[in-house]
């Protein structure tokens, strides 16, 4: 039987980026973010607190960010992200300290999902994140 974790492993390979600006894969980067812990679906308030805490850890690394929304093909789920230009080892610390099941990198334009706790899971590599980036005038209302 499927447990959860490898349900949602399944939908977090599917995820696009939504992005209010071009961004180059010149440069690795992280996608990080702070909603639903675990995989809990919290409430849009609860989520925004995490998000704030999570940028505002960011703002301490003093490297380069922008907002970015992870979205499901169909847009029927939205997590507010970051994308973050720091290296994989401080990403996955990241996505440890805010109770995230993986986090995805960049890397010479290639987007890999990496899990953050489960040592077991082999990194997963989906394509090219030109692919899997959508650039949106605005950013939509979260749900």
């Amino acid at each position: 039987m499927e447990n959860v974790i490898d349900n949602l492993w399944k939908h977090y390979q599917s995820t696009h980026f939504l992005f209010t600006q071009p961004l180059s894969s010149d440069f690795s980067f992280a996608i990080v973010t702070a909603h639903n812990p675990y995989g809990s679906l919290l409430s849009p308030s609860q989520n925004r607190l995490l998000d704030r805490k999570l940028q505002s850890k960011i703002l301490q690394y003093q490297r380069p960010y922008r907002a970015v929304i992870g979205v499901a093909p169909d847009l029927s789920h939205m997590e507010k992200s970051w994308a973050i230009f720091i290296d994989k080892e401080q990403a996955l610390e990241l996505g440890r300290e805010f109770r995230q099941h993986a986090i995805y990198y960049v890397h010479e334009g290639v987007l890999s999902l990496i899990a953050c706790f489960d040592l077991a899971k082999a990194e997963v590599c989906i394509g090219r994140f030109e692919q899997r980036l959508r650039l949106v005038s605005d950013f939509p209302d979260s749900h």
